[in-house]
């Protein structure tokens, strides 16, 4: 849909204003924007999850839809027929597959009588991983887009009665363009492992105190004790039949916590992987026969510049230690000898601090329709940050570390 000026002759400068402004266009699909074009705004963003390919599997793989829940409604910015700006947004029946549990907040909109859905949510669907933002050429003023864009979302939220807009696992730097425009920032807690110029694993276990070194020790020697070789795997390396394999230990995995499960992904989006995304893909391989063709387990992580982010997991038969190994330990080794910075392992799991990650922040931004839901916002949002603030120095003080590099 095209939002546009009509010039008037007796307005000429206020005109120019008006068509020097870029063209706003909203699709509900990315088959609508050719791949080069938006990818020419997202590749140079750390996140991979904002890139045409991934996005566009998420719409053809039927993993993202109105039947599911998440309708595509992104905004789009032309000159001309060029792109020169864009936001991935979903209108929302629900809140499942955000990883912000905003539960707390749809109770109080229901206490009030207040419609919590319908609403308006900016993040790349299923991958709770910081980083999104709008996308903008590097040649356009970012203030004035940013302004542009957030007043177009405004209008679509009215224009629909939308409860709201939302975006989740933000980009830290780019949230300070949403709080002028009456967007509350909500703290939670992620996990992030840092390369403090580590040159082998074995420099990097130095860090941690002895009782653990030798934890880690044991448990990495579980592998080679029950005949496991964990084989890392990317881009060309990674054979087609190891995507719908992928799927099923996926989907293996989710379906052990029943009713809790996050399965979101359909085969058809893994599969699709392997023709348009696999020079992102990492994949940790754990074989127990060197003849077998088929892994007993994978772990699935995406690279990009100098950050890894894992994402899935999944075994056919238990063995000790191998979800550390393959999740943690081999991918840190491998992102030590590869010159990652940074490894976003996901969410959850507390488990994970004492494999060497740290808790850290991570930032959603919200603004209600409704003026009392967003005055409950303004009341309380404080209180509730430096809760968390304090349960992620709480999870730190417990790592095992004897000393930073």
């Amino acid at each position: 849909m095209l939002f546009g000026f009509k010039p008037k002759v007796k307005q000429i400068k206020i005109t120019m204003t008006k068509l020097a402004r870029p063209q706003i266009r909203w699709i509900q699909r990315l088959d609508d924007v050719e791949k080069t074009a938006w990818n020419a705004l997202a590749d140079t963003l750390p996140t991979p999850f904002l890139e045409w390919e991934w996005l566009h599997l998420l719409e053809t793989s039927q993993s993202v839809g109105a039947e599911k829940g998440w309708l595509p409604h992104h905004l789009t910015l032309w000159r001309g027929k060029t792109l020169v700006a864009a936001a991935p947004l979903y209108i929302k029946s629900h809140s499942v597959g955000e990883f912000v549990f905003d539960h707390a907040w749809a109770d109080a909109a229901r206490r009030l009588g207040i419609a919590y859905y319908p609403k308006l949510v900016g993040m790349s669907p299923f991958s709770p991983t910081i980083g999104y933002r709008f996308l903008i050429a590097p040649d356009e003023d970012p203030s004035a887009i940013n302004g542009l864009m957030i007043a177009a979302i405004a209008q679509l939220v009215r224009r629909y009665r939308l409860a709201g807009c939302s975006f989740h696992y933000v980009d830290p730097e780019w949230g300070q363009h949403l709080e002028p425009h009456g967007f509350k920032r909500w703290t939670h807690q992620s996990f992030a492992w840092h390369n403090r110029g580590y040159r082998s694993f074995g420099d990097y276990l130095a860090v941690f105190k002895s009782s653990q070194r030798r934890n880690v020790r044991r448990e990495r020697q579980a592998m080679p004790d029950q005949g496991i070789q964990l084989v890392p795997l990317r881009g060309n390396a990674i054979h087609q039949a190891l995507f719908p394999h992928m799927y099923r230990l996926y989907a293996d995995t989710n379906a052990q916590f029943g009713p809790w499960g996050c399965q979101y992904l359909t085969k058809a989006f893994f599969t699709g992987l392997h023709a348009v995304f696999r020079d992102r893909i990492l994949l940790i391989a754990a074989y127990s026969d060197a003849a077998e063709n088929l892994p007993t387990g994978m772990s699935f992580l995406l690279v990009k510049g100098d950050r890894m982010y894992g994402r899935y997991w999944g075994t056919l038969a238990p063995a000790n230690a191998l979800h550390f190994n393959a999740c943690y330990y081999r991918p840190i080794e491998w992102a030590i000898d590869n010159g990652i910075r940074i490894f976003d392992p996901g969410i959850g799991g507390e488990h994970k601090i004492r494999r060497g990650f740290e808790a850290v922040p991570n930032y959603s931004y919200h603004r209600f329709a409704d003026r009392r839901m967003q005055e409950v916002l303004r009341l309380n949002i404080h209180r509730i940050n430096q809760m968390e603030t304090d349960n992620i120095d709480a999870i730190n003080s417990e790592r095992p570390i004897a000393r930073l590099a």
